[in-house]
């Protein structure tokens, strides 16, 4: 389900816009709220949910986990290290999970313009980008030819 935005708890910081991996957090202009432009194209990755700092972005949850009637909010506590999901159902009962923060602190990662260009012999490689020093092992597992199943197409 797409997210949706409360407008009376958006104060228009602009961190949903920033972090929408898709682009369709915007920040209208004339409210200064933030909005879902293409709700058909949401991941539901709950980036923008996480970020909000006025918890002011929701997301309807499916009828796998939550049924219908039900409400989810997700927090994102920075002092703790955890973001909090809860579930309320119709009736009443609540069900609380809360998960380590397993991302980077804002602003930490570098950008593509921080790193040196790629030498030829990089381009020719089939690592990835700064592959395996930012993985912190010496050498990415590899399989010798002898190793291989012969016959599979």
């Amino acid at each position: 389900m797409p997210t949706f935005v409360y407008m009376t708890n958006c104060d228009g910081c602009g961190y949903c816009v920033d972090i929408c991996p898709s682009d369709i957090m915007h920040i209208d202009t004339t409210y200064r709220r933030a909005f879902n432009v293409e709700p058909n194209m949401c991941w539901e990755c709950y980036s923008c949910v996480k970020a909000c700092p006025q918890q002011a972005i929701d997301c309807r949850g499916y009828a796998d986990f939550a049924p219908l009637g039900h409400s989810v909010r997700v927090l994102r506590e920075e002092e703790k290290a955890t973001v909090s999901w809860r579930i309320k159902f119709r009736d009443g009962r609540e069900k609380n999970f809360v998960s380590p923060i397993r991302t980077t602190p804002w602003g930490s990662i570098k950008g593509p313009s921080d790193y040196a260009q790629p030498t030829s012999a990089a381009m020719r490689s089939q690592e990835l980008a700064h592959e395996p020093e930012t993985l912190k092992v010496e050498a990415l597992p590899t399989l010798a030819r002898s190793r291989f199943k012969k016959g599979l197409v």
